[in-house]
């Protein structure tokens, strides 16, 4: 193990990130010697900006902004199909022109959108886990839920607008909602990128095939916010098997991410994510 080169992979504490890692923490893969940091959504994206992991969970609509230093990778990444991030409030709540509102992150998938919907809205940030709250206690007027927050909140709230929807009306037609995506630095040399990138993809895919032992083990280990039934419902969303590599429709939708990005004046180019991506296929050559 001490002479293994060390990888360092980042991810939010949210029940799919921790899910798709822990195979590799278990063992059940890896050519290098891993070690993890569990952070924030909006923790993880700065950092992103600054260079400073390895490998790092980010929301897809930072990937341009660190495109130059981060390869997008084809694993890990969690969309919604139907379900996503929610905005909501007070019951009794009527939301004015200028709400004042709390978002998880200012690079976030949920933020750019919430953002082309309510030009107006007065936005601060806070950690994921605090937005309930800030929307109950009257700091803020709404909010948006993020990760297994959508799963349950206080009776007296209920959803003003789902991100799934603003997502649908934008993109114009029906694909899936790019949230979270995996990057991975271009320092690295390319014949370790393409074993890091396997390995992720290898452990995405044996977490899918063995949830049923390693959900309990999670669960055993106090390493989830949730319950069992809730981290099943949670992992069938985000940690399914459209997460182990992503596929044609998904990466059409992250294109039109990118796109209503630059339209939006979020970014000063256009992306294609396919053009951004580890050549896995340079391997194949170089050993044929």
């Amino acid at each position: 193990m001490k002479n293994m080169k060390t990888i360092t992979i980042a991810h939010s504490p949210d029940a799919d990130d921790i899910f798709m890692y822990w195979a590799i923490k278990f063992g059940w893969v890896g050519d290098f010697h891993y070690t993890n940091a569990a952070l924030d959504i909006q923790t993880l994206n700065d950092l992103a900006l600054q260079n400073e992991f390895d490998a790092t969970a980010i929301s897809f609509a930072l990937y341009p902004l660190i495109a130059n230093e981060y390869a997008l990778l084809r694993t890990a990444v969690s969309f919604g199909e139907g379900y996503g991030p929610k905005l909501i409030k007070k019951k009794d709540k009527i939301l004015k022109r200028n709400f004042k509102v709390a978002l998880s992150g200012a690079n976030t998938t949920n933020a750019m959108l919430f953002k082309m919907k309510y030009p107006d809205a007065r936005i601060i940030y806070k950690n994921f886990l605090e937005i309930e709250g800030a929307v109950l206690g009257g700091e803020v007027d709404a909010g948006v839920l993020i990760h297994e927050s959508i799963l349950e909140f206080d009776p007296s709230l209920c959803v003003e607008a789902e991100i799934w929807d603003i997502w649908r009306e934008f993109a114009g037609e029906e694909l899936p909602l790019p949230l979270g995506g995996m990057a991975l630095r271009r320092s690295l040399p390319l014949s370790d990128a393409i074993k890091v990138e396997r390995d992720l993809t290898r452990a995405v895919a044996l977490a899918h095939k063995n949830k049923r032992i390693l959900a309990p083990m999670l669960l055993e280990r106090g390493l989830v916010r949730v319950d069992g039934a809730g981290l099943e419902t949670y992992l069938d969303l985000y940690a399914n098997a459209h997460s182990i590599s992503m596929s044609k429709l998904q990466f059409e939708a992250v294109d039109r991410l990118f796109k209503l990005g630059y339209d939006y004046k979020f970014y000063d180019k256009i992306l294609k994510a396919q053009d951004y991506l580890i050549p896995s296929e340079y391997e194949e050559v170089r050993n044929s």
